[in-house]
């Protein structure tokens, strides 16, 4: 029998490095499909031996499009460590303000710049005008409100963190700056057309979910178990919350469960050809236990939106499958464009917040030796723990980042739209395998945050003589 295998790779308009691999067997019939993470960060092991305090600043480096979220899920896990369970209000609202700038800026740059170009010239288009050129050039407006809406969110990360990327705002027990007036007028002078944008953004991503339903319906989606941080009275909160898992036709496996406890729920194993995790509802067990996290993720298992344009649109976005949860892969767009109007509405309450101008920045409590913080990510659901000794140094760290949440359901979708449109096919074009990358798109999945291996790590090393002869060759697994 012989086998014929086919690699996209790199994975385009997606953060970091990953491929795909499809083997088929002698009719063109897909026997293997599987979505590698092929580059490694080893951020649980370089920062053991680092203090504390530098923790929140450190390892957001494991990203530029996303860092905020790591900056925020960090210093949650360390005010535990200084012994501080409440912050001051300006703390927590400065904090909150930088976590939605984050998700507006996060959240436009995908579905503007990232995933657009599908949507807009479809999944077979000519690769050389489906890109975000091909957007600006076609779709000015759009091309424009993407950057001006990433700007937005950008210069709202800069006034509460210090900087754009990898700023330095949130600490221990706290915040190191408040928002003076004339940064917070800057910001108001403009939110009117931010929600003009994100109305747009929304309306664009429905009407295209609504009007191709049944086309994706069966694209690269399946039944599946959800997860995400949730209020206490049930609302959506990206920035804090207790743990929520529902089934798919949406039981709850558990609810209101605190997070610093999330080892008693959550298990990780490992797999030899990816250098991701993969995380299972403990309960449940590996096969069963697999979960979404993310907007669709977030959406589903909401009781409700607590602003009001959101969860108008949440309203509508449930009526679709008549208030069950939601398990089209390629509605997590949707999803996305409900948080970014979200994200805005929440930018404006905080903005009119007298708090924010508050000087009660940090706050002081009782050391303690472990730490564990969680936030909502624009890619779903974060973790972050940390041990330390007596030394304040840094002796154990684990964190479990969205895409990672996402590793099995990502791999389900190559799986599915593999067998759905690359098997059988006479011929194996770009647009079809686009069809993979579109599913993967759906998710967008941040790789170089994702890759936290555990167990031995793979490696090989051959040497070459001038001539491009291997001479030696060394492997260690």
């Amino acid at each position: 029998m012989s086998t014929k295998r086919v690699i996209i790779e790199p994975v385009t308009r997606v953060e970091g490095h990953g491929k795909v691999s499809i083997l088929l067997d002698e009719n063109n019939k897909v026997t293997q499909a599987r979505f590698h993470i092929v580059e490694f960060r080893g951020f649980e092991r370089f920062i053991q031996g680092r203090p504390y305090w530098e923790v929140p600043v450190l390892v957001q480096r494991l990203c530029g499009i996303c860092p905020v979220s790591h900056h925020l899920a960090a210093a949650k896990a360390m005010d535990k460590i200084v012994g501080v369970d409440i912050l001051p209000p300006t703390a927590e609202k400065m904090r909150r303000l930088m976590h939605y700038g984050q998700m507006f800026q996060s959240h436009a740059l995908h579905f503007f710049h990232l995933s657009s170009p599908d949507l807009l010239f479809g999944f077979d288009a000519d690769p050389m005008i489906r890109n975000v050129i091909g957007v600006a050039k076609k779709y000015p407006d759009l091309a424009v409100q993407g950057v001006m809406m990433r700007k937005y969110g950008q210069e709202i990360i800069k006034a509460t963190a210090g900087k754009k990327i990898h700023g330095t705002g949130a600490i221990p027990g706290g915040i190191n700056k408040n928002l003076s007036i004339e940064e917070r007028d800057v910001f108001l002078k403009d939110i009117d057309q931010m929600y003009k944008w994100a109305r747009g953004a929304l309306k664009i991503a429905k009407d295209y979910t609504v009007a191709n339903l049944e086309k994706l319906k069966p694209f690269g989606s399946f039944d599946s178990n959800h997860l995400s941080l949730i209020r206490k009275d049930g609302a959506m909160d990206l920035y804090h919350g207790n743990l929520r898992a529902i089934t798919a036709d949406g039981k709850k496996i558990f609810d209101q469960v605190d997070y610093s406890k999330y080892l008693d729920y959550i298990m990780e194993e490992v797999k030899s050809w990816s250098y991701m995790k993969w995380p299972f509802i403990k309960s449940l067990g590996p096969e069963k236990g697999w979960y979404r996290v993310g907007p669709l993720a977030r959406v589903n298992t909401c009781d409700f939106i607590d602003t009001p344009e959101a969860e108008a649109a949440r309203k509508e976005f449930m009526a679709v499958t008549n208030g069950k949860p939601n398990n089209i892969t390629m509605a997590f767009h949707w999803a996305r464009m409900i948080e970014l109007l979200h994200s805005i509405e929440k930018i404006n309450e905080l903005l009119n917040d007298k708090d924010l101008q508050g000087t009660d920045l940090v706050a002081k409590g009782q050391r303690r030796d472990e730490g564990v913080g969680l936030i909502e990510a624009p890619r779903g659901t974060l973790f972050h723990h940390y041990k330390i000794n007596e030394n304040d140094q840094i002796v154990m760290a684990n964190l479990i980042v969205s895409t990672t949440h996402n590793n099995e359901p990502m791999n389900m979708a190559v799986r599915k739209v593999a067998a759905d449109h690359i098997s059988g096919a006479p011929k194996i074009t770009e647009g079809l395998l686009n069809h993979i990358e579109v599913a993967i798109r759906a998710y967008d999945p941040c790789l170089s945050c994702a890759t936290h291996a555990m167990g031995k790590m793979p490696l090989k090393v051959t040497l070459y003589d001038y001539q491009g002869n291997a001479i030696e060759t060394k492997t260690k697994d």
